[in-house]
């Protein structure tokens, strides 16, 4: 479970160089994130400044974190690359795919039966290319990467949108795509538009049933769900040094809710005993070495204003706790306005489970702030009047607080603890009754809480909170109790009143655990072999895409001409296909099933040009590979925006689909198309959207001359005879054009170019 140190200290010694470079190209003072950011350039980019919001730049990531959903194609993608070993360290995390019901025991035993040749797939491809497991029941990836590879300076990408929980520790972590993450893990660079910044400078400290996670709920009220879109948040201030690395950690781990692409805090104190109480003093001591590195500059912090994009200022000390929801992550309520805001929206006041956990709050220092409340609630004579789970984040975590008494105290008031695992946070509960979808409410310490994301059922209301608050919200079982201010009665029919929760940021005596859950990698992998039954409705080894045949492409068949929004939902939707992310054939069943036919205003219902019929979109596209017809995808604007998972991409290039056409694309998603060997094209005149036909067949012209910043020429075979000619735009740079002729960008990289 080595923390990789030898690439720690050099990721530090190139800083002073690096930001010299930086600061000379700015010719300003620096702020963390352009520190981090300049310092992880690709090689020889180091001395140019760039346009935030704007310029398109290549990072060389420390490291790759995945998640076993997400894992799966990553994985097998990379086993194409040709590559002995991953480039970089890399782990991944058995932590998705565990179905909250019973019990932790339960559950876990059930999921290593229901999932075996997933975990048997991920165990040995980690084991033959040097990547390091983590075991079903070892924790949730945010989690565990915060307590063992987390580190001040780094950057990691990660396959989840909550990556950036490692911004607790002072690292760049960004969640990302399967893709992303195979390209690094073969060496490939990484790119991302230079982000822009804001800053929010805390001031004060916490006090009382205040919390890190009020912060956040607090910026997401002020920020919204789409305020940090295409920015990195930088806190700073008095008020963060006061906040512990966990609490940092809760802060950047729902930063993800306000789409920013990562979230930090500068190194401190807090960091530095959270590192040394974690075993990882030595990481500690290089950190303190360079530690006017790992922060920004002192002008930046005395004049913000100047050097970030947006600044908030929150005074902690007068902060109060806060709800935010229901159905919005962004819907923030102050907890002296809750209970108003309950009776007035008609929201349903009884409380039917509380939930504490997941990868925003299991934290040692959360566990036992809420085990102060349940204690106060044994001792005060109070039955908990709502269900009560308990998520939590690892087995280091779980073990320690087991140790110190706290699940016993949770068993007192009725708990149940859940698996280590994401559990109800993303849908991965079994709850009874959901299927009725009657109209109630849940709270949790979770970060989402969009409509039917945890059981379902779309009539649940689902508020986000602190473990503090929720816990107490549990025991009271009343959405407009105010454990500040209102009593309740004991089973005596006394009135008795919760006091302030306490807990310890570091166990006193210690973080303990007899098995984390982790599986090193052989140091030779050559002769592992990679388990995959070729029978599995599960998992698919992949072949190579093959490469562009030297010639211009005609005789497309439309396949559909998507009209309106077309996010990568629409194109590969989840739910129910979860279970086939490791399998492509199977997972192509969905492509474009959502997505809405311009022509007949229907989902997953188009024209077959060979029958003349009308099929599903994934039927219809089977016969045009059948046949060796090539097709071609139109549509609106920002096709392709959402999720960035690149099954979206891979479904229509397996399947034999050449080219998608636009108004215009989302960029994670056009990058991905690239990655796959198509073609990713823009309407010139967005109004030749009109044009295309439904019984058209295409013409692509140019592609033997394909070149950075020109044309191609589209041409439109209507049905009558009649055709149009229209211009198309594209984004590749040369090293693109180049994974198109291929076939895909990693049967370059096992070409070895």
């Amino acid at each position: 479970m080595a923390f990789d140190i030898e690439m720690i200290k050099a990721v530090y010694d190139k800083y002073p160089t690096r930001i010299a470079a930086a600061r000379k190209a700015t010719g300003r003072p620096l702020t963390l994130t352009e520190k981090i950011l300049y310092a992880h350039l690709s090689e020889g980019e180091a001395k140019v400044a760039y346009e935030r919001g704007v310029s398109y730049v290549d990072f060389k990531p420390d490291r790759v974190a995945m998640q076993d959903a997400t894992a799966q194609m990553a994985l097998l993608q990379f086993m194409q690359a040709g590559r002995d070993q991953v480039a970089v360290p890399s782990t991944v995390h058995c932590d998705h795919l565990i179905q909250a019901e019973v019990g932790a025991v339960a559950d876990l035993t059930k999921a290593k039966d229901k999932n075996r040749e997933v975990y048997d797939f991920l165990a040995s491809v980690s084991n033959k290319y040097g990547i390091g497991f983590w075991k079903p029941g070892a924790g949730i990836i945010h989690q565990v990467v915060l307590e063992n590879y987390a580190f001040p300076g780094g950057m990691m990408i990660g396959t989840d949108s909550h990556t950036p929980n490692a911004g607790g520790l002072g690292m760049i972590a960004i969640g990302v795509g399967g893709a992303d993450a195979c390209d690094v893990m073969a060496g490939l660079p990484w790119e991302l538009k230079f982000p822009k910044l804001i800053g929010v400078k805390l001031t004060g400290k916490l006090s009382g049933w205040t919390s890190a996670k009020d912060v956040i709920l607090k910026v997401a009220g002020i920020l919204t769900v789409k305020g940090g879109t295409g920015a990195v948040v930088e806190y700073f201030g008095e008020g963060a040094n006061s906040l512990s690395a966990t609490g940092k950690g809760t802060i950047c781990n729902m930063g993800a809710e306000i789409g920013a692409t990562t979230s930090i805090f500068g190194y401190d104190e807090k960091s530095a005993a959270y590192l040394r109480g974690t075993d990882r003093s030595d990481i500690a001591d290089m950190a303190d070495q360079i530690k006017e590195h790992l922060n920004a500059d002192a002008e930046v912090y005395a004049n913000p204003e100047q050097y970030f994009d947006q600044v908030i200022e929150i005074n902690l000390s007068e902060l109060e706790p806060h709800i935010n929801g229901p159905f919005t992550p962004d819907l923030a309520w102050p907890l002296s306005k809750f209970a108003a805001a309950v009776k007035e929206n008609g929201w349903p006041a009884k409380l039917e489970v509380g939930l504490i956990g997941s990868c925003t709050n299991s934290s040692y220092e959360d566990i036992s702030r809420a085990a102060s409340l349940a204690q106060q609630a044994v001792d005060k004579k109070l039955l908990a009047k709502s269900e009560y789970t308990i998520t939590p984040g690892s087995e280091q975590v779980r073990f320690t607080v087991e140790r110190d008494g706290f699940l016993n105290v949770f068993d007192k008031m009725g708990g149940v603890v859940l698996a280590n695992a994401c559990g109800p946070c993303i849908g991965q509960w079994a709850r009874h009754g959901a299927e009725k979808q009657e109209k109630n409410s849940i709270i949790t310490s979770f970060n989402r809480n969009f409509a039917k994301r945890a059981d379902g059922n779309p009539n649940t209301h689902s508020f986000v909170a602190s473990p503090e608050i929720v816990t107490a919200m549990a025991i009271a079982g009343d959405l407009t109790f105010n454990p500040m201010t209102d009593t309740l009665t004991n089973e005596e029919g006394q009135q008795v009143k919760l006091e302030e929760p306490r807990g310890l940021e570091l166990p006193t005596k210690g973080f303990a655990v007899e098995d984390a859950g982790y599986q090193a990698p052989a140091e030779d992998g050559s002769s592992v072999e990679v388990i995959v039954d070729p029978k599995s409705d599960r998992l698919q080894l992949l072949d190579p895409f093959q490469p562009w045949e030297g010639t211009d492409l005609k005789g497309l068949k439309l396949l559909i001409k998507a009209k309106g929004k077309c996010t990568t939902d629409h194109i590969s939707m989840a739910g129910p296909w979860l279970r086939f992310r490791g399998h492509l054939d199977n997972i192509s069943n969905n492509m474009l099933i959502g997505a809405v036919n311009f022509y007949n205003e229907e989902t997953n219902k188009v024209k077959n040009q060979l029958s003349g019929e009308y099929g599903e979109v994934p039927a219809v596209q089977r016969q045009y590979k059948l046949h060796g017809v090539g097709s071609i995808v139109v549509g609106d604007e920002n096709y392709g925006e959402g999720s960035s998972r690149e099954h979206a991409a891979m479904e229509p290039r397996f399947l034999g689909v050449r080219a998608i056409l636009v108004k215009s694309f989302a960029r994670i998603h056009e990058t991905n198309l690239k990655k796959q060997g198509m073609l990713a094209l823009t309407f010139a005149n967005p109004a030749d959207y009109e044009l295309v036909q439904e019984d058209d067949s295409i013409d692509i012209v140019g592609l033997e001359s394909f070149a950075p910043g020109v044309q191609l020429t589209v041409v439109l075979n209507h049905a009558d005879g009649s055709k149009d000619e229209i211009k198309v735009n594209h984004t590749y740079n040369a090293g693109q054009i180049e994974w198109f002729k291929a076939g895909s960008a990693l049967n370059l990289i096992k070409a070895g170019v």
